[in-house]
């Protein structure tokens, strides 16, 4: 017969000193995680005050991408093909190489500094000597 009152006890076959294990990583990942994050923020916020743009916008998601291809000198627009599967990769090459010119920088400070480790290029150009180049205002959708 079914009782649906019972109950069913499941044992975990975790080790204890396992599963203590397992917690201090995800702490110390976390801590990781969120001091790569930190560095990010301030270097895309000093870049950002440095090309004239405003840094608290390195905080807000999208709208910090929409400063980044602004002060990379591309139409605003673009920010729609970051939508785009494949389109995406190419676009955000286009628009880091276009960054890094802009700020006096070759193509391979743009390939290793702000795209494979992009916080430290970022705390390179807002903090570095780099100075913004880009002439002229940029239009915002690119007309």
């Amino acid at each position: 017969m079914n009782d649906f009152a019972t109950t069913t006890t499941v044992s975990s076959n975790v080790d204890p000193a396992t599963a203590g294990a397992l917690g201090v990583f995800y702490v110390v990942y976390f801590i990781f995680v969120s001091i790569f994050a930190l560095l990010a923020v301030i270097g895309l916020w000093k870049t950002f005050t440095k090309a004239g743009k405003p840094g608290w916008g390195s905080l807000i998601p999208f709208y910090n991408t929409y400063l980044i291809i602004i002060t990379a000198g591309k139409p605003g627009w673009w920010l729609l093909l970051l939508f785009v599967p494949f389109v995406n990769m190419i676009v955000g090459i286009l628009v880091m190489l276009a960054l890094a010119e802009a700020f006096g920088k070759s193509a391979v400070f743009a390939i290793f500094g702000l795209i494979i480790f992009s916080p430290i290029g970022f705390l390179m150009l807002g903090f570095g000597d780099a100075k913004y180049q880009l002439s002229g205002p940029v239009s915002p959708v690119g007309v």
